[in-house]
């Protein structure tokens, strides 16, 4: 029973903020609160909840101050040459602009933080994607497949966890798996030229100075820039040269007037010289205060929530050194910091009800009992095919703490050796990086102003078909 009512809570969840009947927010909050009722566990609900979100706050305390900081780096222009350099990498063209994205992601993604490579790339890439009239869900789509590819690397937090719970090494885990997992990234780059092919298709190319040209000014480019009003829906726009024409289309977002940053209301603040937070004389400092950041991160000198937390601060505090200008950045941000840190928390209510109740557990394994014993030679593939729903539905935590060492018995068992089984278990990354239970997509969704059950409709099919591509790479190359 327990297992029909997990299934059923997590398919009642992502139908009805697909359809958009419910926010992501409140949706995450009321079904599993409905469904725990269901299960018979009312009175243990609030223990259930408590339990989640104790063990998802350090994680909403890092996006928070991890927003303020690179909000911050955003307003003082620290990532103004990087959006210069790929809009002239990207001539304006929807195509160049995709696969900047898929590259970008996939270098950000180094540092082996989604919520982080989220922020960057949305920030450099978003007012491409506005100026060229683009659809949102590819942006956030293709970053979501590239950094669930470079999500593997062994300090990105897939791979410790499969080395930790079977006890191998994490290199023997993952330096095996890089032609598969090269050939992954290659997927994803290639699709990201098809889709950018698609949108060349559909909204034309500019030149690079028509792209600069400014637009009205009603239009909000820069995330995080100001505190403008909430996405709505709107029609994409049609071009051919410098001709543009309405034109309905998916996927599009209009912004609200600018923010209360007192810039002008410029199309595409990223790159105005003159907003009034710039802070060129500063540079350098920001320049090197993000690298030592990044590097005490993978160095794991301090908690990540702690760095942030002291790289917020003293970005405000060198910055912007009068109080009311840091009050005035933070209102700024509180936005996306709002938005964010209330969706994690609204998914700590899910996780809780799904581990507290034991639906993840029989989940689990009534999957790992369905194996035909004919499939146990197969246990590989088996193993590959499950980390797709597997990290979909449950958090890496459960599947590679209580999923995993089940199905590395089981291969071991039939001669599957516990290092097929480890490497299998992470190609499922691509389509986990856009889980509901994963905080860094909100992190995506939200500074792109893009609906979840948009971006979820669109990339599942496209993720789903990157991981088997790393699958069955992994299985051509003798790896798994």
């Amino acid at each position: 029973m327990l297992t029909i009512l997990g299934f059923a809570m997590i398919a009642t969840f992502l139908v009805l903020i697909m359809m958009k009947k419910m926010s992501p927010i409140a949706a995450l909050v009321l079904i599993p609160a409905l469904f725990c009722v269901f299960v018979g566990e009312g009175a243990h609900l609030g223990d259930y909840v408590i339990d989640g979100v104790s063990s998802l706050a350090p994680t909403a305390a890092m996006l928070m101050f991890a927003i303020v900081y690179f909000g911050v780096m955003i307003d003082v222009g620290l990532f103004d040459p990087i959006v210069r350099a790929i809009l002239k990498f990207c001539k304006a063209d929807p195509m160049r602009v995709v696969v900047g994205t898929a590259l970008l992601a996939a270098i950000v993604s180094l540092d082996g933080d989604g919520s982080t490579t989220f922020m960057i790339t949305v920030s450099a890439m978003y007012p491409l994607y506005k100026r060229l009239k683009m659809s949102l869900v590819v942006m956030t789509g293709v970053a979501a497949m590239a950094n669930g590819v470079m999500n593997t690397l062994p300090w990105g937090g897939p791979t410790a966890r499969a080395a930790t719970a079977l006890k191998v090494d994490a290199t023997d885990i993952f330096v095996p798996m890089i032609p598969a997992l090269a050939v992954g990234l290659v997927a994803v780059v290639v699709l990201a030229y098809v889709l950018g092919l698609r949108e060349r298709r559909r909204v034309g190319t500019l030149t690079l100075d028509e792209a600069l040209v400014r637009e009205p000014e009603t239009e909000t480019v820069l995330v995080g820039a100001g505190a403008g009003a909430g996405a709505v829906s709107g029609g994409s726009g049609a071009r051919s040269g410098a001709s543009r024409g309405a034109a309905g289309g998916p996927g599009e977002a209009a912004d609200g007037d600018a923010g209360s940053d007192g810039a002008s209301n410029d199309g595409f603040q990223g790159l105005d010289p003159n907003r009034p937070t710039l802070r060129p004389k500063l540079y350098w400092f920001n320049a090197l205060l993000t690298v030592a950041l990044l590097t005490a991160m993978i160095m794991e000198l301090l908690p990540i929530p702690v760095l942030f937390l002291l790289g917020a601060a003293l970005a405000l505090t060198v910055n912007f050194p009068h109080i009311p200008d840091q009050k005035a950045r933070i209102a700024a941000h509180a936005d996306n910091v709002l938005n964010v840190s209330g969706m994690v928390f609204a998914a700590a209510v899910f996780t809780g009800v799904l581990t507290g109740t034991g639906m993840v557990d029989h989940m689990a394994n009534w999957l790992v009992d369905t194996i035909p014993d004919g499939m146990g030679p197969q246990m590989g593939l088996v193993t590959g095919l499950l980390s797709l729903p597997l990290t979909y539905f449950m958090s890496n935590d459960g599947f590679y703490f209580g999923v995993l060492p089940v199905l590395a018995e089981a291969g071991q068992a039939h001669g599957v050796s516990t290092l097929e089984i480890a490497r299998a278990s992470i190609v499922g990354q691509p389509l986990h990086m856009s889980s509901p239970l994963v905080p860094a997509v909100y992190v995506l969704v939200g500074m792109a102003k893009v609906e979840f059950g948009d971006h979820t409709r669109f990339v599942v099919k496209w993720a789903v078909l990157t991981s088997l591509v790393i699958l069955a790479a992994g299985i051509l190359f003798g790896i798994i």
